[in-house]
C-alpha cells in the first residue's frame, strides 16, 4: 500500500518553513503525524513578494534538504500558501429561477448562482487569480437556509460569494520560486486559510473569531462566523516596524534594537517603560487596521470567541492585552493542534502544517488532485468540515 504523504510550503518574508505528514493506519483508525520539518531564513522577499526569484529559490531548497533529512523521503511536490499584500477579497451575489418543473433545487440550480456571482465580481480580477471561492450564504425564496440547498425546493435561489484573490503575478513567481526548487506545486491555498485549519476549533470558528498572523513584514487575518471564513486580509506592518520604531527611538542600530525587542539587550539607557511604550504604540497600530476591517464587516464586537494570535510576533511582551484593549475582544495566544511527540513546537509552523494536513483531506493521494489554480473537490471538503 503507497505512504499517504503530504508537504506544506510557507515562505515568509523571514522565515521560510516545509512540513512533511504522512497518514498512519492503526487497529484505532488513521492518524496523522508529523515526519520531517525544514526551516531556513528567507531571501528575495519583501512584504510577502517575491522580489529576487534566485534568492527565495535557494531558501527554499535549503528547507526542503533539512526536511527531507529529517523525513528521510525525497520531496517532489507539496501544497503552497500565498500570502503578501496582494491578498484580497470581493464579493459577487446573482439569483436563478429554480429549473426543474418539480421545484427542487439540482447541483445545475447552484452552479448558475455560482457563475452568477463570480461575473458579478469579474470587475475586481482584473491582474488577479482567484484563489478560492466560498458560498457564504443561500437564501431559498427569501429565506437564509443552514448549509448547501442542494435537494430542497423552492421557486427562486440567492448566493452570495466570496472571492479570495492575489496578483496573478505574486502567485505565479511564489510557484515558480518552489518550482525551480524541484518541488511540484500541487495546489495552493491563501495563508490566513491555512494557518486557521490547525489553530482554531469547530466551536471558534462557529461562535465567531478573527485569527491575526502577526508576521515580520505583514499582519494576515481570517474572519469566521457560523463556521465559514468570511473575510480574509493582509495589512503591510508587521513585527520589523517595532524594529524600526526602537532604532528611531533609541537612535541605535537595527541589530540593537533587535535585540531589545527580543529582551536580549538592557540596561539604563533602554528604561523598559519606554521600551514597552514603543512596542505597545505599534501593536496598537496594528490592531487599529483590524478593528477598522471588522467595522466594515458589520462585526466589530459580535465575534464571541474573539481575537486569537499567532505568528512569530505574537509572543512580544503583553500583545493580548493590547488586542484586548483596543478591540474589546477576547484575546488569547493561538494554541496548535499536534500530538505530543510532534516536531512543531509552536504556532508559527501553522501555515505550513495546515497546508500539510490539507494535502490529505481529500480521498484521493495528494499527487493525483487537481492543477494549480482549480477550485477543487479538496477544498470544498476543507469547506465542508465546518458547517454545522
Amino acid at each position: 500500500m503507497a505512504r499517504r504523504i503530504a508537504t506544506g510550503i510557507d515562505i515568509g518574508t523571514h522565515q521560510t518553513k516545509v512540513v512533511v505528514v504522512e497518514e498512519i493506519q492503526t487497529p484505532e483508525g488513521s492518524s496523522i503525524h508529523i515526519i520531517g520539518t525544514g526551516m531556513a531564513e528567507t531571501a528575495g522577499m519583501r512584504h510577502g513578494y517575491v522580489v529576487d526569484l534566485t534568492d527565495a529559490t535557494e531558501s527554499i531548497r535549503a528547507a526542503k534538504k533539512q526536511a527531507e533529512s529529517v523525513a528521510r523521503i525525497p520531496i517532489r511536490s507539496g501544497f503552497l500558501a500565498v500570502g503578501g499584500v496582494s491578498l484580497d477579497e470581493t464579493r459577487g451575489s446573482a439569483e436563478t429561477v429554480i429549473s426543474r418543473a418539480d421545484q427542487v433545487i439540482t447541483e445545475l440550480d447552484i452552479e448558475k448562482v455560482r457563475e452568477g456571482a463570480r461575473r458579478a465580481a469579474e470587475p475586481n480580477f482584473l491582474n488577479r487569480k482567484v484563489l478560492h471561492e466560498i458560498p457564504l450564504s443561500w437564501i431559498v425564496d427569501g429565506t437564509k437556509t443552514m448549509g448547501e440547498p442542494l435537494g430542497m425546493r423552492g421557486t427562486k435561489l440567492e448566493g452570495e460569494f466570496l472571492f479570495i484573490t492575489c496578483l496573478a503575478q505574486h502567485a505565479d513567481l511564489l510557484t515558480n520560486a518552489v518550482e525551480n526548487a524541484d518541488i511540484e506545486v500541487i495546489d495552493r491555498m491563501a495563508s490566513p486559510l491555512a494557518g486557521s485549519y490547525v489553530t482554531l476549533t469547530k466551536d471558534q470558528k462557529m461562535k465567531g473569531c478573527v485569527l491575526a498572523n502577526i508576521g515580520a513584514e505583514t499582519v494576515s487575518i481570517v474572519v469566521y462566523d457560523e463556521g465559514l471564513p468570511v473575510s480574509a486580509k493582509v495589512f503591510p506592518i508587521g513585527s520589523t516596524n517595532i524594529t524600526d520604531d526602537l532604532a528611531l527611538g533609541f537612535k541605535i542600530s537595527l541589530e540593537d534594537a533587535e535585540r531589545i525587542k527580543l529582551g536580549r539587550l538592557s540596561g539604563n539607557m533602554y528604561p523598559k517603560k519606554k521600551v514597552d511604550e514603543i512596542i505597545a504604540s505599534r501593536f496598537r497600530t496594528m490592531f487599529e487596521l483590524i478593528d477598522r476591517h471588522l467595522k466594515s464587516l458589520g462585526r466589530r464586537t459580535s465575534l464571541p470567541a474573539g481575537i486569537i494570535l499567532t505568528g512569530g510576533g505574537s509572543g512580544q511582551g503583553t500583545v493580548s492585552d493590547i488586542a484586548k484593549g483596543a478591540l474589546n475582544l477576547p484575546s488569547r495566544i493561538a494554541d496548535m493542534r499536534v500530538t505530543a511527540d510532534t516536531k512543531v513546537k509552536d504556532a508559527t509552523w501553522a501555515v505550513a502544517y495546515g497546508l500539510a494536513l490539507w494535502g490529505l483531506t481529500g480521498d484521493t493521494e495528494p499527487a493525483k488532485k487537481s492543477p494549480v489554480g482549480d477550485f477543487t473537490r479538496a477544498f470544498k471538503e476543507f469547506i465542508a468540515q465546518f458547517m454545522p
